[in-house]
């Protein structure tokens, strides 16, 4: 049976409800550990039935850097007014133009890229390869390795989070619906530095 002092520190941790933390205590025999655990990968769960759910009201978020000399728009959008007021919200849509700007990404996804431009970038890479000496089926697999790479380049949610490179910014944003209980959707950013293009 778990104890109040148990509910109040893995709620602490976890941000769950009270009733789930005292759930998930009692399931572990009261392991913290093993209950933080069960109570992430159920958030995740419950993210993942969440990403259909239509995400229409948010924030936009502006960010300006080397004293002016770039600045970053990003939209980022959530079901509810009330949760795009909320301070993990702010947070997140902060860490977003924060992650703008400091890698410089062209796309939010793989899906928005070109499907000509994926094609080009592949031929390239495999052509690259051949002229290397690599047999053709051989190039075909560097090409695609190096398409994962592109694709961590080029796009923001394939990136490693720039406050920590353990995590995936795809992963950040699963663990922030998770967290804060509605769908939420990086839609579209802009990137404006002096004397860019």
């Amino acid at each position: 049976m778990a104890t109040t002092e148990q509910i109040k520190l893995l709620r602490e941790q976890t941000a769950a409800g009270m009733l789930d933390c005292k759930k998930a205590l009692d399931l572990h025999n009261g392991d913290l550990e093993k209950a933080a655990s069960w109570l992430r990968e159920k958030g995740l769960a419950a993210a993942a039935k969440k990403a259909s759910r239509d995400a229409h009201d948010g924030i936009i978020e502006a960010y300006t850097h080397l004293g002016g000399r770039m600045a970053v728009l990003v939209e980022v959008n959530c079901e509810t007014d009330f949760v795009a007021r909320t301070a993990e919200f702010k947070t997140l849509a902060h860490d977003m133009a924060l992650q703008v700007a400091s890698t410089g990404p062209e796309y939010v996804k793989k899906e928005d890229i070109p499907a000509a431009l994926i094609d080009a970038k592949k031929e390239q890479f495999k052509q690259e390869a051949i002229s290397e000496g690599k047999k053709p089926e051989i190039a075909e697999r560097i090409a695609l390795g190096k398409m994962e790479k592109y694709y961590q380049d080029v796009c923001l949610l394939e990136q490693q989070f720039v406050k920590d490179d353990k995590v995936k910014v795809a992963d950040l944003i699963k663990n922030a619906v998770a967290k804060i209980g509605e769908n939420v959707v990086v839609r579209r950013f802009v990137r404006f530095e002096i004397g860019g293009q």
